[in-house]
Protein backbone atom coordinates (compact mmCIF):
# COMPACT_ATOMS: atom_id res chain seq x y z
CA UNK A 1 0.00 0.00 0.00
CA UNK A 2 1.33 3.59 -0.31
CA UNK A 3 0.64 6.13 2.22
CA UNK A 4 -3.05 7.24 0.84
CA UNK A 5 -4.23 3.92 0.60
CA UNK A 6 -3.11 2.73 3.99
CA UNK A 7 -5.29 6.32 5.07
CA UNK A 8 -7.96 5.01 3.47
CA UNK A 9 -7.86 1.31 5.06
CA UNK A 10 -7.70 2.29 8.84
CA UNK A 11 -10.54 5.26 8.20
CA UNK A 12 -12.60 1.99 6.57
CA UNK A 13 -12.01 0.07 9.93
CA UNK A 14 -9.59 -2.33 7.79
CA UNK A 15 -6.57 -3.55 8.76
CA UNK A 16 -3.73 -1.76 6.87
CA UNK A 17 -0.54 -3.35 5.70
CA UNK A 18 0.73 -1.11 8.68
CA UNK A 19 0.33 1.25 11.22
CA UNK A 20 -0.58 4.90 9.40
CA UNK A 21 1.49 7.69 10.49
CA UNK A 22 0.87 11.09 11.24
CA UNK A 23 3.49 14.06 12.01
CA UNK A 24 2.92 17.54 11.39
CA UNK A 25 -0.77 16.96 9.49
CA UNK A 26 -2.45 18.88 11.87
CA UNK A 27 -2.61 21.76 14.46
CA UNK A 28 -2.69 19.22 16.96
CA UNK A 29 -0.41 16.33 15.93
CA UNK A 30 2.50 18.48 15.23
CA UNK A 31 6.11 19.35 16.22
CA UNK A 32 7.82 22.30 18.04
CA UNK A 33 10.75 23.91 15.93
CA UNK A 34 13.35 23.15 18.31
CA UNK A 35 12.44 19.54 18.38
CA UNK A 36 12.39 19.80 14.19
CA UNK A 37 16.15 20.82 14.37
CA UNK A 38 17.38 18.76 16.77
CA UNK A 39 15.59 15.77 14.94
CA UNK A 40 17.20 17.28 11.81
CA UNK A 41 20.54 16.90 13.22
CA UNK A 42 20.25 13.64 14.87
CA UNK A 43 19.45 12.02 11.27
CA UNK A 44 22.48 14.07 10.17
CA UNK A 45 20.16 16.45 7.48
CA UNK A 46 21.71 19.09 6.79
CA UNK A 47 21.47 22.54 8.54
CA UNK A 48 18.78 24.82 7.64
CA UNK A 49 16.57 27.46 9.27
CA UNK A 50 13.25 25.52 10.23
CA UNK A 51 9.65 27.27 9.09
CA UNK A 52 7.15 28.12 11.63
CA UNK A 53 3.97 26.99 9.96
CA UNK A 54 1.98 27.54 13.36
CA UNK A 55 3.46 30.65 15.02
CA UNK A 56 0.71 30.20 18.38
CA UNK A 57 1.87 26.89 18.90
CA UNK A 58 6.12 27.74 17.53
CA UNK A 59 5.22 23.97 15.46
CA UNK A 60 7.70 23.84 12.65
CA UNK A 61 8.01 22.59 9.25
CA UNK A 62 7.85 18.70 8.88
CA UNK A 63 9.54 18.65 5.00
CA UNK A 64 9.16 15.48 3.03
CA UNK A 65 13.10 14.91 3.99
CA UNK A 66 11.89 14.00 7.76
CA UNK A 67 8.72 13.22 6.66
CA UNK A 68 10.84 10.02 5.07
CA UNK A 69 13.00 9.83 8.24
CA UNK A 70 9.51 9.64 10.44
CA UNK A 71 7.60 7.38 8.40
CA UNK A 72 5.05 9.90 8.10
CA UNK A 73 2.52 8.96 5.77
CA UNK A 74 -0.26 11.89 6.08
CA UNK A 75 0.60 16.34 4.90
CA UNK A 76 -1.77 18.70 6.24
CA UNK A 77 -3.30 21.35 4.07
CA UNK A 78 -3.98 24.65 6.43
CA UNK A 79 -5.52 28.16 5.70
CA UNK A 80 -4.65 31.44 4.07
CA UNK A 81 -4.09 33.07 7.44
CA UNK A 82 -2.59 31.04 10.22
CA UNK A 83 -4.23 31.16 14.05
CA UNK A 84 -2.69 35.14 13.92
CA UNK A 85 -3.89 36.43 11.12
CA UNK A 86 -1.55 36.67 8.78
CA UNK A 87 -0.14 34.44 5.67
CA UNK A 88 2.13 31.72 5.55
CA UNK A 89 4.85 33.59 3.35
CA UNK A 90 7.69 35.89 2.40
CA UNK A 91 9.62 34.33 5.15
CA UNK A 92 12.07 36.06 6.88
CA UNK A 93 14.85 34.79 9.75
CA UNK A 94 14.31 35.57 13.34
CA UNK A 95 16.43 34.42 16.31
CA UNK A 96 14.20 33.00 18.76
CA UNK A 97 15.44 33.86 22.71
CA UNK A 98 16.86 29.81 22.88
CA UNK A 99 19.02 30.55 20.41
CA UNK A 100 18.08 28.93 17.11
CA UNK A 101 17.51 30.97 13.55
CA UNK A 102 13.71 29.67 12.34
CA UNK A 103 12.21 31.15 9.49
CA UNK A 104 8.59 33.48 10.29
CA UNK A 105 6.25 34.96 7.76
CA UNK A 106 6.42 38.33 7.06
CA UNK A 107 3.71 39.44 9.13
CA UNK A 108 5.11 38.20 12.61
CA UNK A 109 5.77 40.97 13.64
CA UNK A 110 6.69 40.97 17.39
CA UNK A 111 7.90 43.14 20.48
CA UNK A 112 9.98 42.61 23.32
CA UNK A 113 8.21 43.98 26.91
CA UNK A 114 9.61 45.56 30.03
CA UNK A 115 9.86 42.02 31.41
CA UNK A 116 11.37 40.42 28.69
CA UNK A 117 8.31 38.53 26.85
CA UNK A 118 7.63 38.44 23.55
CA UNK A 119 4.51 39.88 22.15
CA UNK A 120 3.33 39.09 18.79
CA UNK A 121 0.58 41.48 16.82
CA UNK A 122 -2.83 39.99 15.50
CA UNK A 123 -2.44 40.40 11.55
CA UNK A 124 0.83 41.85 12.31
CA UNK A 125 -0.41 45.07 12.67
CA UNK A 126 1.69 46.52 15.05
CA UNK A 127 -0.78 49.54 16.17
CA UNK A 128 -3.55 46.92 17.14
CA UNK A 129 -2.99 45.99 21.14
CA UNK A 130 -1.00 42.45 21.05
CA UNK A 131 -2.99 39.42 21.05
CA UNK A 132 -0.39 36.98 22.06
CA UNK A 133 2.56 36.84 24.57
CA UNK A 134 5.63 34.15 24.73
CA UNK A 135 7.14 34.51 28.39
CA UNK A 136 10.97 34.97 28.58
CA UNK A 137 11.73 31.83 29.37
CA UNK A 138 8.81 30.35 27.43
CA UNK A 139 8.75 28.64 23.95
CA UNK A 140 5.22 28.92 22.64
CA UNK A 141 2.86 32.06 22.84
CA UNK A 142 -0.64 32.64 25.67
CA UNK A 143 -3.53 34.16 24.11
CA UNK A 144 -3.70 38.00 25.55
CA UNK A 145 -7.68 38.63 26.32
CA UNK A 146 -8.73 41.69 25.34
CA UNK A 147 -12.51 41.34 26.33
CA UNK A 148 -14.12 44.87 26.22
CA UNK A 149 -16.43 45.44 29.17
CA UNK A 150 -19.43 43.43 28.86
CA UNK A 151 -22.91 45.27 29.04
CA UNK A 152 -25.33 42.34 29.01
CA UNK A 153 -28.05 44.60 26.99
CA UNK A 154 -25.71 45.37 24.24
CA UNK A 155 -24.74 41.70 23.31
CA UNK A 156 -24.77 41.12 19.59
CA UNK A 157 -24.73 38.02 17.85
CA UNK A 158 -22.58 39.63 15.21
CA UNK A 159 -20.14 40.54 17.31
CA UNK A 160 -19.39 37.35 17.98
CA UNK A 161 -19.83 36.08 14.09
CA UNK A 162 -16.96 38.57 12.88
CA UNK A 163 -14.69 36.34 11.76
CA UNK A 164 -17.37 33.62 10.15
CA UNK A 165 -17.78 35.13 7.14
CA UNK A 166 -18.85 33.17 3.37
CA UNK A 167 -15.66 32.29 1.61
CA UNK A 168 -14.45 34.61 -0.78
CA UNK A 169 -13.16 33.76 -4.71
CA UNK A 170 -9.86 33.94 -4.01
CA UNK A 171 -9.72 31.92 -0.99
CA UNK A 172 -11.69 29.59 -3.03
CA UNK A 173 -8.69 30.08 -5.75
CA UNK A 174 -5.80 29.26 -2.64
CA UNK A 175 -7.61 25.87 -1.66
CA UNK A 176 -7.55 24.81 -5.62
CA UNK A 177 -4.13 25.55 -5.63
CA UNK A 178 -3.53 23.70 -2.35
CA UNK A 179 -4.99 20.94 -3.44
CA UNK A 180 -3.12 20.44 -6.75
CA UNK A 181 0.38 21.24 -5.25
CA UNK A 182 -0.57 17.51 -3.38
CA UNK A 183 -2.29 16.09 -6.39
CA UNK A 184 0.62 13.58 -7.38
CA UNK A 185 1.29 12.76 -4.03
CA UNK A 186 1.39 9.33 -2.56
CA UNK A 187 0.09 10.86 1.22
CA UNK A 188 -2.55 10.89 2.76
CA UNK A 189 -4.56 14.65 2.79
CA UNK A 190 -5.86 16.30 5.64
CA UNK A 191 -7.54 19.58 5.04
CA UNK A 192 -7.88 22.58 7.82
CA UNK A 193 -10.75 24.52 6.22
CA UNK A 194 -11.34 27.11 9.26
CA UNK A 195 -14.64 28.13 10.30
CA UNK A 196 -16.16 25.10 11.76
CA UNK A 197 -15.35 25.25 15.27
CA UNK A 198 -18.13 26.31 17.97
CA UNK A 199 -16.39 27.61 21.18
CA UNK A 200 -12.68 27.22 20.63
CA UNK A 201 -11.43 28.33 23.19
CA UNK A 202 -8.21 28.95 21.45
CA UNK A 203 -10.37 30.49 18.86
CA UNK A 204 -12.91 32.72 20.99
CA UNK A 205 -10.03 35.21 22.03
CA UNK A 206 -9.92 36.13 18.15
CA UNK A 207 -5.61 36.26 18.39
CA UNK A 208 -6.16 37.13 14.22
CA UNK A 209 -8.39 39.78 14.98
CA UNK A 210 -7.45 43.65 16.29
CA UNK A 211 -10.34 44.59 17.92
CA UNK A 212 -12.46 41.57 18.73
CA UNK A 213 -16.05 42.25 20.02
CA UNK A 214 -18.19 40.18 21.66
CA UNK A 215 -17.45 37.62 24.44
CA UNK A 216 -14.16 37.36 24.26
CA UNK A 217 -12.61 36.22 27.32
CA UNK A 218 -12.24 32.21 28.38
CA UNK A 219 -14.17 32.51 31.42
CA UNK A 220 -16.91 34.42 30.66
CA UNK A 221 -17.44 31.78 27.37
CA UNK A 222 -17.13 29.05 29.89
CA UNK A 223 -20.18 30.11 31.78
CA UNK A 224 -22.18 31.92 28.70
CA UNK A 225 -24.18 28.14 28.12
CA UNK A 226 -25.42 28.64 31.41
CA UNK A 227 -25.96 31.91 31.93
CA UNK A 228 -27.14 32.97 28.05
CA UNK A 229 -27.92 29.74 26.51
CA UNK A 230 -30.17 31.28 23.46
CA UNK A 231 -27.11 33.49 22.74
CA UNK A 232 -25.06 30.10 22.26
CA UNK A 233 -27.53 28.15 20.48
CA UNK A 234 -28.42 30.91 18.46
CA UNK A 235 -24.43 31.72 17.22
CA UNK A 236 -23.83 28.76 16.48
CA UNK A 237 -26.90 27.75 14.16
CA UNK A 238 -25.79 30.96 12.80
CA UNK A 239 -22.14 29.63 12.43
CA UNK A 240 -23.07 26.21 11.26
CA UNK A 241 -25.07 27.88 8.29
CA UNK A 242 -22.22 29.93 7.09
CA UNK A 243 -19.76 27.08 7.69
CA UNK A 244 -22.36 24.69 5.06
CA UNK A 245 -22.20 27.23 2.76
CA UNK A 246 -19.00 27.47 2.43
CA UNK A 247 -18.19 23.50 2.59
CA UNK A 248 -20.35 23.38 -0.33
CA UNK A 249 -18.51 25.70 -1.93
CA UNK A 250 -15.13 24.31 -1.34
CA UNK A 251 -16.18 20.98 -2.41
CA UNK A 252 -16.54 22.05 -5.79
CA UNK A 253 -13.01 22.76 -5.60
CA UNK A 254 -11.25 20.45 -3.77
CA UNK A 255 -14.01 17.44 -4.33
CA UNK A 256 -12.41 14.15 -3.05
CA UNK A 257 -8.66 14.99 -3.40
CA UNK A 258 -8.71 15.36 0.69
CA UNK A 259 -9.36 12.49 2.92
CA UNK A 260 -9.85 14.00 6.37
CA UNK A 261 -11.53 17.41 7.43
CA UNK A 262 -9.92 19.15 10.12
CA UNK A 263 -13.61 20.03 12.08
CA UNK A 264 -12.62 21.56 14.97
CA UNK A 265 -10.12 21.53 17.93
CA UNK A 266 -12.33 22.68 20.95
CA UNK A 267 -11.41 20.86 24.14
CA UNK A 268 -13.98 19.43 26.18
CA UNK A 269 -11.68 17.52 29.21
CA UNK A 270 -9.40 18.27 31.74
CA UNK A 271 -6.83 16.07 33.47
CA UNK A 272 -9.99 14.66 35.88
CA UNK A 273 -13.42 15.51 34.66
CA UNK A 274 -15.10 17.14 31.66
CA UNK A 275 -16.12 21.00 30.83
CA UNK A 276 -19.67 19.55 30.46
CA UNK A 277 -22.13 16.20 31.10
CA UNK A 278 -23.01 14.62 28.01
CA UNK A 279 -26.31 15.86 28.65
CA UNK A 280 -24.89 19.72 28.27
CA UNK A 281 -23.31 18.41 24.86
CA UNK A 282 -26.17 16.82 23.17
CA UNK A 283 -27.65 20.26 23.73
CA UNK A 284 -25.12 22.50 22.80
CA UNK A 285 -23.21 20.52 20.60
CA UNK A 286 -24.82 17.40 18.83
CA UNK A 287 -27.53 19.47 16.41
CA UNK A 288 -24.84 22.56 15.25
CA UNK A 289 -21.99 19.94 14.31
CA UNK A 290 -24.57 16.88 12.87
CA UNK A 291 -25.68 20.11 10.50
CA UNK A 292 -22.11 20.05 9.59
CA UNK A 293 -20.88 16.34 9.68
CA UNK A 294 -24.55 15.52 8.03
CA UNK A 295 -23.59 17.35 4.95
CA UNK A 296 -19.57 15.83 4.87
CA UNK A 297 -21.36 12.49 5.01
CA UNK A 298 -23.87 13.22 2.33
CA UNK A 299 -22.16 14.87 -0.28
CA UNK A 300 -18.27 13.87 0.41
CA UNK A 301 -15.74 10.61 1.27
CA UNK A 302 -13.91 12.86 3.40
CA UNK A 303 -13.98 11.57 7.68
CA UNK A 304 -14.47 14.35 10.20
CA UNK A 305 -11.89 14.67 12.60
CA UNK A 306 -12.42 16.06 15.95
CA UNK A 307 -9.93 16.52 18.98
CA UNK A 308 -10.15 17.08 22.22
CA UNK A 309 -7.90 16.36 25.30
CA UNK A 310 -8.53 15.26 28.80
CA UNK A 311 -10.97 13.07 30.19
CA UNK A 312 -13.90 12.72 27.64
CA UNK A 313 -15.18 9.05 27.49
CA UNK A 314 -18.14 9.97 29.11
CA UNK A 315 -18.65 12.22 26.17
CA UNK A 316 -17.37 10.49 23.25
CA UNK A 317 -20.90 8.62 22.68
CA UNK A 318 -22.04 12.58 21.92
CA UNK A 319 -19.10 12.52 19.90
CA UNK A 320 -20.40 9.74 17.77
CA UNK A 321 -23.78 11.25 17.63
CA UNK A 322 -22.53 14.47 16.38
CA UNK A 323 -20.85 12.66 13.42
CA UNK A 324 -16.85 12.84 14.42
CA UNK A 325 -14.94 9.89 12.23
CA UNK A 326 -12.01 10.57 14.56
CA UNK A 327 -11.08 11.38 17.87
CA UNK A 328 -8.05 12.85 18.79
CA UNK A 329 -5.86 13.01 20.94
CA UNK A 330 -6.71 10.29 22.78
CA UNK A 331 -5.25 10.96 26.43
CA UNK A 332 -4.74 7.94 27.60
CA UNK A 333 -3.46 9.34 30.50
CA UNK A 334 -6.40 10.88 31.94
CA UNK A 335 -8.79 9.80 33.94
CA UNK A 336 -11.27 6.90 32.20
CA UNK A 337 -9.00 6.78 29.39
CA UNK A 338 -7.94 2.98 30.08
CA UNK A 339 -7.11 1.94 25.88
CA UNK A 340 -8.44 -1.45 26.28
CA UNK A 341 -11.59 -0.23 27.12
CA UNK A 342 -11.57 2.74 24.82
CA UNK A 343 -10.96 0.71 22.02
CA UNK A 344 -13.29 -2.65 22.96
CA UNK A 345 -16.34 0.05 23.49
CA UNK A 346 -15.97 2.47 20.75
CA UNK A 347 -13.29 0.77 18.45
CA UNK A 348 -15.65 0.22 15.79
CA UNK A 349 -17.10 3.37 15.26
CA UNK A 350 -14.37 5.88 15.99
CA UNK A 351 -11.03 6.16 14.37
CA UNK A 352 -8.41 6.80 17.06
CA UNK A 353 -5.80 9.35 15.85
CA UNK A 354 -3.14 9.84 18.41
CA UNK A 355 -2.81 7.93 21.90
CA UNK A 356 0.48 6.19 20.66
CA UNK A 357 2.66 7.61 23.99
CA UNK A 358 2.03 9.60 26.52
CA UNK A 359 3.72 13.07 26.25
CA UNK A 360 3.24 14.28 29.67
CA UNK A 361 5.42 11.92 31.30
CA UNK A 362 6.72 8.86 29.37
CA UNK A 363 7.77 10.83 26.27
CA UNK A 364 9.13 13.87 27.81
CA UNK A 365 10.46 12.11 30.96
CA UNK A 366 10.57 8.82 31.14
CA UNK A 367 13.87 6.87 29.39
CA UNK A 368 14.03 5.24 25.91
CA UNK A 369 13.40 2.03 27.46
CA UNK A 370 10.25 2.98 28.56
CA UNK A 371 9.06 5.17 25.67
CA UNK A 372 9.76 1.66 23.88
CA UNK A 373 7.28 -0.36 26.01
CA UNK A 374 4.49 1.94 26.17
CA UNK A 375 4.64 2.91 21.69
CA UNK A 376 4.53 -1.26 21.84
CA UNK A 377 1.89 -1.76 24.14
CA UNK A 378 -0.32 0.72 23.00
CA UNK A 379 -0.02 -0.04 19.05
CA UNK A 380 -1.06 -3.34 20.00
CA UNK A 381 -4.33 -2.32 21.52
CA UNK A 382 -5.40 0.43 19.17
CA UNK A 383 -4.05 -1.20 15.90
CA UNK A 384 -6.69 -4.36 16.01
CA UNK A 385 -9.21 -4.46 13.46
CA UNK A 386 -7.72 -0.67 11.94
CA UNK A 387 -8.91 2.27 12.95
CA UNK A 388 -5.48 3.70 14.14
CA UNK A 389 -3.28 6.37 12.93
CA UNK A 390 -0.21 6.86 15.39
CA UNK A 391 0.60 10.23 16.84
CA UNK A 392 1.55 11.61 20.52
CA UNK A 393 -0.54 12.57 22.41
CA UNK A 394 -0.72 16.21 21.33
CA UNK A 395 1.84 18.35 19.61
CA UNK A 396 6.11 17.04 20.45
CA UNK A 397 7.00 19.95 23.15
CA UNK A 398 10.49 21.91 22.53
CA UNK A 399 12.56 20.34 25.61
CA UNK A 400 11.35 16.72 24.83
CA UNK A 401 14.73 14.45 24.63
CA UNK A 402 15.15 13.97 21.18
CA UNK A 403 16.46 9.98 21.95
CA UNK A 404 13.31 9.11 23.39
CA UNK A 405 11.79 11.00 20.02
CA UNK A 406 14.07 8.41 18.62
CA UNK A 407 13.37 5.18 20.51
CA UNK A 408 9.41 6.18 19.84
CA UNK A 409 10.03 6.57 15.70
CA UNK A 410 12.10 2.93 15.77
CA UNK A 411 9.42 1.48 17.81
CA UNK A 412 6.43 2.02 15.64
CA UNK A 413 9.01 0.73 12.57
CA UNK A 414 10.01 -2.15 14.10
CA UNK A 415 5.90 -2.82 15.32
CA UNK A 416 5.16 -2.49 11.76
CA UNK A 417 7.67 -5.22 10.94
CA UNK A 418 6.41 -7.33 12.73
Amino acid sequence: MNSKERLKTTLAHRNPDRIAVDFGATPVTGIHVLTIKKLREYYGFRKIPVKVTEPYQMLGEVDPELMEALGADIVGLNPRNNIMGFESKDWKEFRMWWGQEVLVPRDFNTKIDSKGDLLLYPGGDRSAPPSARMPSTGYFFDTLIRQEPLVESNLNIEDNLEEFEPISDSDLEYWKMQVQSVQNSDKGIVANFGGTALGDIALVPAPFLKYPKGIRDIEEWYMSPLVRPDFVKELYDRQTDIAVANLKKLSDVVGNAIDVIYLCGNDFGTQHSTFCDLKGFREFYVPYYRKMTDWIHNNTQWKVFKHSCGAVEPLIEGFIEAGFDILNPVQVSAAGMNPSKLKEKYGDRLVFWGGGVDTQKVLSFGSPEDVRKQVNELCEIFSKQGGFVFNTIHNIQATVPVENIAAMIATVKKYNLH
